[in-house]
């Protein structure tokens, strides 16, 4: 009797034992306000150049289209006291994970947060941001995602052309490590280091299924920074700046979440060497090549 007694015992501890380690306990979520940033992509919005400064018309021999974005990720996240705060120099509150794993240090784009209109893309303690008065906010862009237009010439059997859709995924990070990601609806594998400008792009057609296609853009990543002069920004990165209408100010007594809304300005951001239709032709004779796939200002708002 004594033995099955201690039979079921050591049973028994067993299985607590496994519990126990099935089921870890849960860190505590930290209490109190948040800062809560979210997304919004505005084809109206003022269309800016590198400098910040209005850029509603386009080089003689360019088109462009607004984009219809559905997913973006931001890498890093910076609120500025003042025009001549370096980058860096700052209220950092966000720095996503980066890795060696492709060989040089990068973006981990397997744990980048991607966000929607009206999404959260990032929210942390508002105890993270120090009491202080900031008119300025720099979020790094790491990755963009959205549907375009264009029309497809069928060359290989003149049957005419097509007017179509597809989604482009567009890396615009510094560098970015890359394992395999979705682009709509195919995925893509790459394992390893992909320098800013590299993009996938798959057709939305149904009917006609075409395997992606991918490559590295040969122009430049616009990047608006209103603060160049005194507040250049480093090289390949996507870090844009942009003004609050008036300064965000934290006094650290705050009892409710802060929110903001990063809108984003994708007024023509898609832009190529067009051969005279203004209409995207990737496969024309006369090929369109892309040329920007950045965005085109940022204005931030509290809620």
């Amino acid at each position: 009797m004594r033995t099955h007694i201690l039979a079921a015992l050591v049973v028994l501890a067993l299985i607590t034992s496994c519990k126990k380690e099935e089921e870890p306990t849960p860190e505590p979520t930290p209490s109190g306000p948040r800062l809560i940033l979210k997304f919004k992509f505005d084809s109206t919005q003022v269309r800016l150049d590198e400098l910040g400064q209005p850029e509603p018309n386009l080089p003689a021999g360019r088109a462009a289209q607004n984009p219809r974005f559905n997913k973006m990720s931001a890498h890093y996240v910076e609120f500025a006291p003042t025009a001549w705060t370096l980058p860096g120099q700052g209220e950092v509150v966000y720095h996503a994970p980066e890795t060696t794993a492709g060989g040089a240090n990068a973006i981990n784009f397997s744990q980048s947060v991607l966000a929607g209109q009206g999404e959260t893309f990032l929210s942390v303690p508002l105890s993270q941001l120090s009491v202080g008065t900031y008119p300025w906010i720099r979020v790094s862009l790491g990755y963009q995602n959205y549907d375009i237009d264009f029309r497809y010439t069928d060359l290989q059997f003149g049957t005419g052309t097509y007017d179509m859709q597809g989604t482009v995924a567009s890396f615009i990070g510094f560098n970015t490590y890359i394992g395999a990601f979705m682009i709509n609806e195919q995925s893509l594998t790459v394992n390893d280091d992909r320098a800013q400008g590299f993009w996938a792009f798959e057709v939305i057609d149904p009917i006609i299924p075409t395997a992606p296609i991918s490559g590295q853009s040969a122009g430049v990543t616009t990047v608006p920074n209103p603060l160049f002069a005194s507040s250049p920004i480093p090289s390949n990165s996507c870090l844009v700046t942009g003004a609050f209408a008036q300064p965000l100010v934290i006094t650290g007594s705050e009892t409710s979440d802060v929110v903001i809304e990063v809108s984003l300005s994708t007024n023509n951001s898609f832009e190529w060497l067009d051969n005279g239709d203004g209409i995207y032709e990737p496969g024309a004779p006369a090929n369109d090549m892309v040329v920007d796939m950045g965005v085109r200002g940022l204005i931030p708002t509290v809620q």
